[in-house]
């Protein structure tokens, strides 16, 4: 029996990935089965149509950015962009194109990452946030602390820093144990989420330590005045199984450019000034007691 190849249509049909070729303009002159299963469009369907439409409308100028370089003979291998499916829904795809001058054709092919851009983002989000709050973690304060500092630079806008430690977050371990603690943690973060301006971050950067930034805070009381409210904020008493139980907080505050004009420095300078208002406010509680 002599074999004979299939026509190349139907090998390709039977691809995970979806395989297109579009003319010079992006009008789809074939595309494979797998673009049903990826898109929901039978290929029937889309045959004639610009490809670019069926782009999300968010990603549709970068794709036609990178077309055009595929098309001036600059081959893409891991562009990613999002597609409309023919319920609504958006797909992430990731392609691989390449320019046929001769044909007159680009050919591309597309595979759907959908699932792994959901886990990238997964990994993202916890690469960059505190697993028991929510909250940024010290990873992320440093770059979005950079970024304050840089616009500040550019606009001549002011910046402050406040590095804030519980006062009292000892007791609540000690009496109720630390499941009670991380719930009385959580509290505190979205009580001074709560309490700050929209564009001001709140990040955890230890075990009861937190630390704001305040983009376009440009003097010392309008820092002490948010540090105020931060402090009332968490005044009303926790409630622990056993009782209630009233949190403080200490408040150190550093300002750009006075105190620092990089992210350590400004840090250091808050981590500082807040040791120095628990000592301050444990002689107090020493004096109290004495009298």
């Amino acid at each position: 029996m002599t074999s004979t190849l299939p026509p190349l249509a139907e090998v390709l049909d039977l691809l995970p990935d979806a395989v297109c070729i579009v003319d010079v303009d992006g009008r789809l002159l074939f595309a494979s089965a797998s673009f049903e299963r990826i898109l929901g469009y039978p290929p029937a369907d889309v045959v004639g149509r610009l490809i670019f439409d069926l782009v999300h409308v968010e990603d549709r100028d970068e794709t036609l950015r990178q077309a055009r370089a595929v098309t001036d003979g600059v081959p893409q291998r891991h562009f990613r962009n999002r597609y409309v499916h023919r319920d609504g829904h958006a797909v992430d795809i990731q392609w691989s194109a390449h320019w046929l001058p001769q044909y007159g054709v680009r050919i591309g092919v597309a595979r759907e990452v959908t699932e792994l851009r959901r886990a990238e983002r997964e990994l993202e989000y916890r690469a960059s946030h505190d697993a028991l709050t929510g909250l940024p973690n010290r990873h992320r304060l440093q770059r979005e602390l950079g970024q304050a500092i840089a616009h500040a630079e550019q606009t001549g806008g002011g910046l402050a820093v406040l590095y804030l430690d519980l006062d009292g977050f000892k007791q609540v371990n000690d009496r109720a144990g630390h499941d009670v603690g991380d719930r009385v943690l959580r509290d505190v973060a979205q009580r001074l989420q709560q309490s700050l301006r929209q564009g001001d971050l709140v990040a955890r950067v230890g075990g009861d330590e937190f630390v704001v930034l305040l983009p376009g805070c440009r003097d010392a009381a309008a820092s002490q005045l948010i540090a105020d409210g931060l402090r009332a904020a968490l005044h009303p008493p926790v409630l622990l199984p056993d009782g209630a139980i009233h949190l403080d907080v200490s408040i150190g505050v550093a300002s750009y450019p006075d105190d620092g004009t990089d992210p350590d420095a400004l840090l250091t300078h808050a981590d500082r000034a807040m040791y120095a208002s628990k000592r301050r406010g444990r002689q107090l509680d020493t004096r109290s007691q004495a009298r």
